[in-house]
């Protein structure tokens, strides 16, 4: 772990999400490695991938299976994800070859404005900021899911919520990671919430986790769907409590919820060395930054590289740079900024991008480009890293070939650390830029009044060259999901690696400010050859969370991040 890790965990402490590797990574067995030719499910927990089989089982299909398992995730897993934060669902219909992205992504309240998050003029500090009712948006999730299901779900909505419910009434034993975090990290002990659902849950014996509110809330979602949250009792309890946390209290409003809407958008798509690469659009940066990298590094012989050699790891972190700095310029919410996603991930324009790139020197300053005019804006802002690391996927198959691939999140471990009849309340809005401007320029993802804050959740699909339906992928992680995605289709595509060990690659990533490698893995051998190429390298803690699914010739094969508790669940004849 860093220096600047643990000083940001002491000094700030209060998301301290600082807890030990998971993963001994000098590992390289195939985890979960059965075939299965009927139905997956892959998810950061074992019984909510268990449930989400089992729907299948009972005649449900993949659109079933990862909703009911979203539904389990939000008791098992209420640190990363839930129903009371948002995500993005990318469902592909092998009946017809389409693909559906639903964004369920947080809004601001109408009463929200740029100086959001400043006191006295001054941005407050980002950690201290997640835990301000300011920081809680208008959940999505849930009435994404709902649209979701009713559009192309089988079973009724009602039998999606029967599991979940029951173990939450009963409780579990604590999965060891949740147990871990209540462990390490001192600073849930500050917030009333979390004392609650941390002292509730432990005992002298066997620690449990269980949540009676949630089950109840969760009984009324399933009968009556999704108004008691957008026009109801659960929603005002949500409501109420944001507007509690002071200072800066939450500021939702009766009329914020009653007007949210899940939205349908076309993904993005481009073409890696003959594979189809699908990922999410914007309000998302993921698809952009995604095909970007991707697009950069086709210019270059990858292929022939070695995993952990310098040259790949100079090349992946220079393509990156130049990503994140037009992510940054670039990606807001549509609705209020004109993102041209065709442009950005143009081959002309990554050409001329990848031949920015010294494959013998880190560039000084890294400068967003512009798809109509030069190749380098110069003087434009430096690129600044989002400190966020949470959220969880799920990626699912049925026997019909129809996949879904499902991103969602809270954002901060536990949130902003407010709870609500049973539901962890979001700090989705910290995702905002806190300074409205970029230069002179206004920042594409300041705060406005009804907007929807730039992600990195990327669930992504991608196609063989013959048109397949061959990987349906995504992770855990902040701003880091998008390296982590990389990372995962380029061992796939390039070195040809099972899904399984592409995952268990070292992770490394850039997102603007600094290299980082992961500690504990053979990067760290590289670390001065990195140094000499003019990097500033740090080593992290970089715990993916990367779940996905591979066709195999006798089906498919589920594969699950062992730096997580990620477990694969499935069914062959």
């Amino acid at each position: 772990m860093s220096i600047r890790t643990v000083l940001l965990c002491v000094a700030v402490s209060v998301l301290a999400a600082c807890t030990k590797s998971d993963i001994q990574l000098d590992d390289h067995r195939e985890r979960n490695a059965l075939i299965h030719n009927q139905h997956v499910v892959v998810s950061a927990n074992q019984y909510a991938s268990e449930i989400g089989r089992d729907i299948m089982r009972q005649g449900g299909n993949a659109m079933d299976a990862a909703v009911a398992t979203k539904i389990a995730l939000t008791f098992v897993e209420p640190h990363e994800t839930g129903l009371g934060g948002g995500g993005f669902l990318l469902y592909y219909d092998a009946a017809n070859g389409q693909q559906y992205l639903y964004d369920g992504r947080e809004t601001a309240p109408q009463s929200a404005h740029e100086d959001w998050f400043k006191v006295l003029g001054m941005p407050v500090h980002h950690y201290i900021a997640v835990t301000r009712g300011r920081s809680v948006g208008v959940p999505g999730m849930l009435l994404m899911l709902h649209r979701a299901h009713n559009e192309h779900g089988q079973l009724p909505w009602e039998e999606l919520f029967t599991a979940t419910i029951e173990i939450a009434d009963q409780g579990i034993d604590m999965p060891p990671r949740l147990r871990r975090q209540f462990a390490n990290d001192f600073t849930l002990g500050w917030f009333g919430d979390m004392r609650q659902l941390r002292d509730g849950s432990t005992s002298t014996d066997v620690p449990r986790l269980v949540n009676p509110e949630l089950a109840e809330t969760l009984r009324r979602f399933a009968n009556e769907g999704p108004a008691p949250l957008y026009a109801g009792r659960v929603g005002e309890a949500y409501r109420e409590r944001a507007a509690r946390r002071w200072p800066m209290a939450g500021e939702l409003s009766e009329a914020d919820f009653a007007g949210y809407q899940a939205v349908l958008r076309d993904p993005l798509c481009g073409e890696y060395r003959g594979w189809r690469v699908c990922s999410a659009s914007a309000p998302s940066s993921a698809g952009v930054a995604l095909l970007q990298i991707l697009g950069i590094l086709e210019h270059f012989d990858i292929p022939a590289m070695s995993p952990n050699s310098p040259d790949f790891l100079h090349l992946y972190a220079e393509a990156s740079r130049l990503a994140f700095a037009d992510r940054q310029y670039y990606i807001g919410d549509p609705s209020f900024v004109r993102v041209d996603e065709d442009s950005l991930i143009a081959a002309d324009y990554l050409a001329k991008r990848a031949a920015l790139i010294d494959p013998f020197a880190a560039k000084a300053t890294v400068n967003p480009g512009d798809p109509q005019g030069v190749v380098e804006i110069e003087d434009a802002p430096p690129v600044f890293e989002d400190d966020e690391t949470g959220t969880s996927h799920i990626s699912v198959v049925d026997a019909e070939g129809n996949a879904v691939g499902l991103t969602g999140s809270i954002e901060a471990p536990f949130g902003s650390r407010m709870m609500a009849k049973g539901l962890m309340l979001n700090n989705q809005l910290t995702d905002f830029d806190f300074r409205p401007n970029l230069g002179d320029k206004p920042s594409p993802n300041r705060v406005e009044p009804g907007k929807r804050p730039r992600s990195s959740m990327a669930p992504t699909l991608i196609f063989s060259p013959e048109g397949e339906l061959t990987y349906v992928i995504g992770s855990r992680g902040g701003s880091r999901i998008i390296g982590y995605v990389a990372k995962t289709v380029i061992g796939v595509i390039d070195w040809r690696l099972s899904l399984q060990r592409a995952i268990d690659l070292p992770n490394v990533l850039h997102r603007g400010e600094r290299l980082e490698v992961e500690a504990g893995t053979n990067l760290e051998e590289r670390l001065e050859a990195l140094r000499a190429l003019g990097h500033r390298v740090d080593v992290e803690l970089l715990d993916s969370g990367v779940h996905g699914i591979e066709r195999v010739d006798e089906g498919w094969r589920g594969a699950a991040d062992k730096r997580m508790e990620g477990a694969v669940y499935g069914d062959s004849n």
